[in-house]
């Protein structure tokens, strides 16, 4: 099995071109996939690969940004590397919303464990916020959630500014980070009644039971596995190579699904270039999966 950990730390760190080299020279040593992000305000990633190798790669992350540990980790297992790639990038956000985050240590941060969460949820003067997109929205989300309809985090900001600061409010995203950055745009706006889940929905799902799970649906990843479920295993849906969409058992039968190229969201819409460009992008994907099984046949 391979391990998929996400991460994140919000820190000021400088030489980010220098760590970024050093960084990618030791994921691609230990045969590590995925995407990590730094910036002058912290680093937020997802990597896979063997699970000693991902420890001795969390090891040396941990020693160069001189932390004791993560703010937050989230660990799940996957059948196959969900990744085609490592890549390291270097931006202006661990997030984009176009707000500096606040380092003031003034600011109490207000995190809810997943069972806090559920509780919390029962209140009737609590208002839940899915800090994700639409489209992770209509796959799964909480019972009573808001849907802010934001297609890009950065318009996030326009939502909150519609918020009254008195509510009581409970804000998620997927691994915690995006929720970080709303809720640190209204700390500064002087808000103090928003709480985080800590850890966001996969910490959720590998704390909470299914049967006492108050979440419907499943969970985009943001990864070939496309979707985990309550379990934290992988879900059910597929993803489409041409508009990168997740879709769902009924959409893959419809005469619009082909495989690799279109769904009926973008079937329409395709030139002849992007079926070209997609055809070998799913190629990439599929050689992936199938050469991590017959590695694991011949040990």
């Amino acid at each position: 099995m391979i391990t998929v950990l996400s991460f994140y730390k919000l820190k000021q760190i400088k030489k980010l071109k220098s760590i970024k080299n050093l960084f990618l020279k030791k994921i691609n040593l230990l045969s590590i996939k995925g995407l990590v992000i730094l910036s002058p305000e912290g680093i937020n990633g997802t990597i896979a690969g063997k699970s000693k190798n991902i420890s001795i790669l969390k090891k040396i992350i941990i020693k160069y940004l001189n932390i004791s540990k993560f703010d937050i980790q989230n660990t799940t297992k996957s059948n196959f590397i969900p990744f085609l790639k490592a890549k390291v990038k270097i931006k202006t956000e661990v997030v984009p919303i176009n707000e500096k985050y606040n380092f003031d240590k003034k600011f109490k941060k207000k995190y809810l464990t997943p069972f806090q969460w559920n509780k919390f949820m029962e209140l009737k003067n609590s208002k839940i916020i899915d800090v994700r997109k639409p489209f992770e929205y209509k796959v799964g989300t909480f019972k009573k959630a808001i849907n802010p309809n934001t297609y890009n985090f950065r318009e996030f900001k326009n939502y909150l500014s519609t918020i009254q600061s008195d509510e009581q409010i409970g804000m998620f995203c997927t691994g915690g980070i995006r929720c970080e950055k709303a809720s640190n745009y209204l700390y500064n706006k002087g808000f103090k009644n928003i709480y985080m889940l800590k850890g966001g929905i996969i910490n959720y799902f590998n704390k909470i039971k299914p049967k006492k799970s108050k979440w419907k649906g499943e969970c985009f990843v943001f990864d070939n596995r496309v979707t985990i479920k309550k379990d934290a295993k992988q879900g059910t849906f597929g993803i489409c190579s041409g508009c990168r969409m997740p879709i769902s058992s009924n959409e893959m039968k419809s005469y619009k699904y082909k495989i690799g190229l279109s769904c009926p969201k973008c079937y329409d819409n395709l030139t002849d270039d992007q079926v070209k460009r997609f055809t070998v992008r799913h190629k990439q994907i599929l050689d992936s999966k199938i050469n991590f099984k017959f590695r694991e046949k011949k040990k």
